[in-house]
């Protein structure tokens, strides 16, 4: 039985250098250079090791700005079939529950999914929510932290999750959706015709009017969580200490200061 999956991806920014709305508090994507958020390659991957082994079809699927373009054409260049952008100011400053709510009536309206992969996060938000929101408005069972992806029969799989002081073993049915870890696999390399073949391949762009979604869950209006404020932790100015003498004595100094100071 062949898999339609959906790999749910994400563009981080590259820089340390961001800017926040003054008004939302939100963080300003539009404009910033970019790449996929690492973990969601991983998701890929397994996605593609998925296909090769029961056949089936990869959707690409992220929301933001028209320039999250470039990451999906990433994606689609290690192999994946086809894309979807979420693109729309209505969707803008979202939270993780705004965010969960679009895609899940994305996934929806692609119709007859099997299998929704997530990286395990975000490098910039790290909430590690988003998957799961997704799973609950899809009413679909959720893996979170996977190590491996095993047999797919009879329209069940198996998972090993891979926890702080423990493995675990599951047995699941599809539809469902999993979040990856690092450790599941390592990420191809796109192939310079792979590379060649995505620029032939369309990425749609979908807004509010191409869903069915209540305007009242999107965006800000739909976004419960509120960042009151947003600011920089201030430096402090360390003295520096110059040890003097010979090698001998400013080795005895430093020995003495560390231990003062408690970390010997």
């Amino acid at each position: 039985m062949s898999l339609k999956i959906v790999v749910c991806i994400k563009q981080v920014p590259v820089s340390n250098n961001l800017k926040i709305d003054p008004v939302t508090k939100n963080l300003v994507r539009s404009g910033e250079a970019g790449v996929m958020n690492p973990y969601d390659k991983n998701a890929i991957e397994a996605a593609l090791r998925l296909k090769e082994e029961w056949g089936g079809e990869i959707t690409l699927l992220s929301m933001g700005p028209p320039d999250f373009e470039m990451t999906l054409r990433q994606g689609l260049a290690m192999g994946c079939d086809d894309a979807v952008l979420l693109s729309s100011r209505q969707f803008g400053g979202a939270d993780t529950l705004a965010t969960g709510y679009v895609l899940a009536q994305a996934i929806k309206e692609l119709g007859n999914v099997d299998l929704v992969l997530f990286g395990r996060q975000s490098v910039d938000a790290d909430t590690s929510q988003v998957g799961p929101i997704v799973s609950e408005f899809l009413d679909w069972p959720q893996i979170t932290f996977v190590s491996e992806l095993h047999s797919h029969t009879n329209n069940t799989m198996t998972a090993t999750r891979l926890l702080e002081n423990m493995q675990q073993k599951i047995e699941f049915q599809l539809p469902a959706v999993v979040t990856v870890r690092s450790e599941m696999n390592e990420p191809r390399y796109p192939t310079p015709r792979n590379i060649q073949q995505s620029y032939k391949k369309t990425i749609r762009i979908w807004d509010e009017n191409s869903l069915p979604v209540d305007a009242d869950r999107i965006g800000l209006k739909g976004s419960p969580t509120v960042v009151r404020s947003v600011w920089a932790p201030e430096k402090e100015a360390k003295a520096t200490t110059f040890l003097t003498g010979t090698a001998d004595e400013a080795v005895r100094e430093l020995l003495i200061q560390m231990r003062a100071t408690n970390l010997l």
